[in-house]
Formats: C-alpha cells, sequence, structure tokens
C-alpha cells in the first residue's frame, strides 16, 4: 500500500462510495432520498479531506482498495476542518442528523482509551476485487503500520458478516452499541 495523493482522491472516493451503499452505520446517518448515492459520496469526499488533514489515506498497489485512518488527538478545529463539516451538513447528512451524528461520535468515543489510537475509519475494495485478498493484504500492512506506531488499531462495523474476517488479523469486538441498529467496536489487543 501506499499513501494516497491529490491524484487519486476520485478513486478511493469511488472504492468507498460504492462499497459502502447498503452499510448500516452510513445509512443511519445520510437521508434515504433520491439522492442518497450522491450523499454517501459526499460524505465519503469528507472522510478522505479530513483523513489527509488529521490522518492518512491509503491505496493498494494495484488500485483495487483503499483505507482511510484517522489520528484522533490530531484533530483540530480549523477554518479548513469547520468549512469540511458545513459541506458535509450540506451535501450529506442535512440539518436534520446532526445531533443524531454528534450524539453517535461521543458514545463511540467514549470507549477509546485515553492513549493515541490508530483509528481504521473505512475500508474498501473495489467490487469486481473483493475477495481476492485486496483488503486482507491492507489490513496487515495497516496492522503493521499501526505496530510500528505503538497504536492499538480501533474500528467500527454494522455488518455483521465482517466480523469473522476482522477476527482473522487478531481484531475481536470489545462492545456493541446499539443505534437502532447493533454497531460492533472492535480493536486489537496490542
Amino acid at each position: 500500500m501506499r499513501e494516497a495523493t491529490l491524484a487519486d482522491k476520485e478513486l478511493v472516493v469511488d472504492i468507498l462510495t460504492e462499497s459502502f451503499q447498503d452499510n448500516q452505520s452510513v445509512n443511519y446517518l445520510i437521508p434515504n432520498d433520491r439522492r442518497k448515492s450522491a450523499r454517501i459520496r459526499a460524505l465519503m469526499d469528507y472522510s478522505y479531506e479530513t483523513c489527509k488533514l488529521f490522518g492518512k489515506v491509503y491505496v493498494s498497489e494495484d488500485k483495487k482498495g483503499c483505507a482511510l485512518v484517522s489520528f484522533p488527538e490530531r484533530k483540530k478545529t480549523t477554518l479548513k476542518s469547520l468549512l469540511l463539516e458545513v459541506k458535509l451538513i450540506l451535501s450529506a447528512i442535512g440539518l436534520g442528523n446532526i445531533s443524531k451524528a454528534v450524539n453517535r461520535e461521543k458514545e463511540i468515543s467514549k470507549n477509546y482509551p485515553s492513549s493515541n489510537i490508530y483509528y481504521l475509519w473505512f475500508i474498501g475494495v473495489a467490487t469486481e476485487s473483493q475477495n481476492n485478498g485486496v483488503g486482507g493484504k491492507l489490513m496487515t500492512e495497516l496492522l503493521m503500520e499501526a505496530k510500528r506506531m505503538e497504536r492499538p488499531l480501533y474500528l467500527e462495523t454494522s455488518t455483521l458478516k465482517n466480523i469473522p474476517w476482522y477476527r482473522k488479523f487478531g481484531l475481536n469486538v470489545y462492545n456493541q452499541l446499539d443505534f437502532g441498529y447493533t454497531l460492533f467496536l472492535i480493536r486489537n489487543d496490542q
């Protein structure tokens, strides 16, 4: 894997938009209207930009997979981050879902340790390349980087069938939250 460049942005946003169309956690915040796909794309654009500011964005060598990583302690309120959040509200989640988004993030973050973490926000593989080892190679490399940085890796999933896949990499569910769907909180035990 390599760090994404500006030239990779559309590719990353495309992969994640396609990968998360039916994801319960994403759809919890995205209004289910005729603009749903465009809204998910706007969410992935926001996530990409946020991770470029306060984390890392990775692309697999074959350009079939990607991962967005955040370092929560680096997140700061800047003019750019505020503009990104306004754009997120207007283009993706809508005014009516602001409190839902804020409350969910608050509940999730209560489960993080006070020490620095390696937060895997999104990992996705192009549909035609799924089940071919692309995601596994990415996950292995992400775990190696987290270990090099001496940070535990944390993530969430609302997709039950993904849990056995995460377990193959030594990641385990350590808590569950109910938002009208079950959100599984996962980490590696470093």
